[in-house]
């Protein structure tokens, strides 16, 4: 039984429009408004048969970075795709049989590590900033500038460039 499955497709470059009218022959696809990132709906067995299914029909049309699974399974988790060149799936490969891996685990533990590592630089950046804004203005100002422009974004979303 076959069901659909959101998958989220980032590219390593924006997509050129002829690329993108290519690519839609036969994949319904919704494209962010830089061209780095597209949607697409995928029917397949699984969410994994999903992401090999689009790899498979547009990664000669589009220049592919990862593929993702926009929603968790049931567990929690949202499934990549990534295609590596020879010398990093070797690397990659290497490195596991080292440290009595599998190649996907090692993947999974240093991508889940990245992403860590990014999550508590960008809360860095912002305790540093707000620190900056605090040393000039008083608490409840900074709440109010806050809650002004988070309301004013929600009913006029902020426009991104084309």
């Amino acid at each position: 039984m076959t069901s659909h499955h959101a998958v989220e497709i980032l590219l390593t470059r924006p997509a050129a429009p002829g690329e993108l009218r290519q690519a839609r022959c036969g994949v319904c696809l919704a494209a962010s408004a830089d061209r780095t990132r597209l949607m697409a709906v995928c029917s397949a067995r699984s969410p994994g048969g999903a992401l090999h299914a689009l790899r498979r029909r547009l990664g000669a049309r589009l220049p592919i970075d990862v593929l993702t699974t926009h929603y968790p399974d049931r567990h929690g988790q949202v499934l990549l795709n990534v295609a590596l060149d020879h010398a990093a799936e070797g690397a990659l490969r290497q490195a596991a049989a080292v440290l009595g891996q599998r190649p996907q685990e090692l993947l999974l533990r240093r991508v889940t590590a990245s992403r860590a590592r990014d999550e508590q630089e960008r809360a860095r950046r912002l305790e540093v900033r707000l620190e900056s804004l605090l040393a000039d203005h008083q608490p409840e100002e900074v709440l109010a500038c806050v809650a002004g422009l988070l309301h004013s974004r929600r009913h006029h979303p902020a426009r991104t460039a084309p």
